[in-house]
């Protein structure tokens, strides 16, 4: 991202993205794009998840979410908000106490290809409920792993997403070779192609739905099931995929507050 003091050229460079955006959004292929909308989640996927959960009839749902760095910016924060109950695993501390808080349990953990089954399976236990409504995963590197290593032993929530390496367009097939010890360098060896994550997700029976517009990150998948509920959204990949966008303009409003947070959990 590019970054311009707060100066009258900031402004008129955010107004230039902010028209771009919009113009992206609305000229895609995928009409699902077009609820895309930010609360606390890194750009827009908040309003394709609440979207996404509407068609579903989800309320009040449980979740589980995989790379949540510090708590303040996350694909899960506004289901909380929204009254859903959740579990949250990253590899560094929260900004915030969850100790108290009757909705979320936090676990600080390294995720590998050997632990992720047993964590989850724990959390759903926490959450006492046996089918769980969401999985969102970002732990930008073995990501194709741990989600295969999930659906192959049965953990299938009815929707799922996760991040997707978009350098590689539709129909490459890429994932990182898997490393327990991985770290993200900041560079393109990270993550999965969209087209290699779609093919893993069809044989659980899952449909590709939705990428995320503002960024071309995130990937949406739900069950087949409830394929009646998203017969808008086109059945070809390349009319769903979305390129990679790290060009963001500060349309977000103010920044989160702690407070904020800590009246979503509670």
């Amino acid at each position: 991202m590019i970054e311009i003091e707060d100066t009258v050229e900031q402004r008129l460079y955010n107004l230039q993205l902010q028209q771009l955006y919009e113009m992206r959004k609305l000229n895609h292929p995928n009409p699902l794009v077009r609820y895309g909308s930010k609360v606390f989640s890194q750009s827009d996927e908040d309003g394709i998840t609440l979207e996404i959960c509407k068609r579903l009839k989800i309320e009040n749902g449980t979740f589980i979410e995989f790379g949540v760095a510090n708590g303040m910016e996350n694909n899960t924060l506004a289901l909380l908000a929204c009254g859903w109950k959740g579990e949250w695993f990253g590899g560094e501390d929260l900004s915030f106490d969850t100790t108290h808080s009757p909705r979320l349990n936090f676990s600080k953990e390294w995720i590998t290809r050997e632990n992720i089954f047993k964590l989850t399976t724990d959390a759903i236990q926490r959450l006492k409920k046996s089918d769980l409504d969401l999985i969102s995963l970002d732990l930008d590197g073995n990501d194709f792993y741990f989600i295969e290593e999930l659906l192959k032993r049965g953990v299938q929530p009815k929707v799922f997403v996760t991040e997707y390496n978009a350098k590689f367009i539709p129909p490459i097939h890429f994932s990182i070779e898997y490393n327990p010890k991985n770290h993200w360098e900041g560079d393109d060896y990270q993550g999965a192609s969209l087209t290699t994550l779609n093919e893993l997700f069809i044989k659980y029976n899952y449909k590709l739905v939705c990428c995320n517009s503002a960024t071309g990150v995130n990937a949406f998948f739900v069950k087949k099931d409830f394929d009646d509920e998203f017969k808008d959204v086109p059945e070809n990949i390349e009319n769903i995929f979305v390129p990679m966008n790290y060009n963001l303009y500060n349309y977000f409003g103010h920044k989160s507050s702690l407070k904020t947070i800590i009246r979503c959990i509670s």
